[in-house]
């Protein structure tokens, strides 16, 4: 296979490769401000759609939209993100959320539903927004300093994982806190991942160790046990992630080269 980026390479580290929910296509985003589209095909060159730059605007993460329409980028240092309407080829600068208070956005979920879009704040503050609307529904807030997030298949959870190893479960409804529960030796924080099915909950720390539970105990316990700790990394895990049929777990670490395990 010929790089999916062959047309167009980063100038800068890229933070984000995803594929479009329903074309066959790849997008590139990273530190040299730009967002670049990419057609998939088996054999020949994979044309570039298109690549769009937002000026002075190191993107720290981007994703695509459930329906697959718009792109939604937050960059390094700024409190505002952008949405890329991918229908119109309108770039939207979205400057301030009224009712969130923070001097960085960087990282954020999207629900499988298309409903929603995460805020993971500073000092533990988590903001639920409208995707159709980019406004402020309701604020939460963990103990300690949320790390990450990840919304249960059906959208009607969240899951937060907190610096200090503890897990907080989220009613998305009633925006209530249903349950909490500590991260067995973890240390610090660092991913978090839910199955497609809904059946497992993996959670990494910066000790490298990635444990996987099922989720019914993660409900109900308050110190549950991995069914498996997997210890392969040696450096901090960084991603994990499901494949779509919950038959496979990815972990990485991006501290050093090379380390992505597949279990």
């Amino acid at each position: 296979c010929i790089p999916a980026n062959q047309e167009r390479f980063a100038n800068g580290k890229l933070v984000t490769v995803q594929f479009h929910p329903s074309a066959q296509v790849v997008m590139t985003a990273g530190h040299d401000r730009s967002v670049s589209l990419f057609q998939v095909s088996s054999f020949r060159l994979n044309p570039k759609i298109q690549s769009i730059y937002l000026e002075s605007f190191p993107i720290y993460k981007a994703r695509f939209s459930m329906d697959g329409e718009q792109v939604i980028a937050t960059g390094t240092h700024h409190s505002m993100f952008f949405v890329y309407d991918m229908m119109a080829g309108n770039i939207i600068p979205i400057p301030k959320v009224r009712g969130v208070e923070e001097k960085f956005l960087r990282n954020f979920e999207l629900s499988p539903d298309g409903s929603f879009m995460l805020l993971i704040g500073t000092s533990g503050y988590l903001h639920l927004l409208s995707m159709k609307t980019k406004e402020l529904i309701s604020t939460m807030k963990v103990n300690g300093r949320c790390t990450a997030s990840a919304f249960t298949p059906d959208s009607s959870k969240i899951y937060s994982y907190s610096k200090e190893g503890e897990v907080f479960i989220w009613d998305v409804r009633s925006r209530k806190c249903l349950h909490k529960f500590e991260d067995e030796g973890s240390l610090e924080g660092k991913c978090i991942a839910v199955s497609k099915n809904n059946q497992y909950v993996a959670c990494g720390s910066s000790s490298g160790v990635v444990n996987l539970y099922t989720t019914d105990v993660c409900l109900k316990e308050n110190h549950p046990k991995p069914v498996k700790a997997i210890m392969n990394l040696v450096t901090s895990a960084t991603c994990v992630t499901f494949n779509p049929t919950t038959e496979i777990l990815a972990v990485a670490s991006r501290d050093t080269d090379e380390a992505v395990k597949l279990v």
